[in-house]
């Protein structure tokens, strides 16, 4: 049996706002989600899989066009697979590259952080 969950269920166990839940079916990041007789969203757990793999995409920083050309890749079927690599990997070069960046700047906080906490301990110390 498909197990269903309604709009704010989906918000709560994929994280995402309802906002943006509706705003990704706009643009077709979601698509044919259910609807039950009264035409309220209905959620399954194919949609809340592929919403965290947006959320991942997302937080990773791809950029709203290169999910939806994925979402394209992804509907277009097995022909695509080779296509999806390449975004796939692609944005996987940039969050590498990101992360790089990232532990430039956090030795360089760590460095700063080091200094005033001398600055601070010398300070007490001579204040004795």
């Amino acid at each position: 049996m498909v197990a269903f969950y309604s709009p704010g269920e989906a918000v709560r166990r994929s994280g995402l706002s309802l906002d943006t839940l509706r705003y990704y079916e706009r643009i077709g990041l979601l698509d044919r989600v259910a609807r039950d007789r009264s035409g309220r969203r209905r959620f399954d757990d194919d949609d809340l899989t592929w919403l965290g793999v947006l959320v991942c995409l997302r937080e990773t920083g791809m950029p709203i066009a290169r999910m939806r050309r994925y979402a394209e890749l992804v509907r277009g079927g097995g022909d695509t697979i080779a296509e999806r690599v390449a975004l796939l990997a692609e944005h996987d070069a940039q969050v590498e590259e990101q992360i790089r960046t990232l532990r430039v700047q956090q030795e360089h906080l760590r460095k700063k952080l080091a200094a005033y906490r001398e600055t601070l301990a010398a300070g007490k110390e001579a204040g004795k």
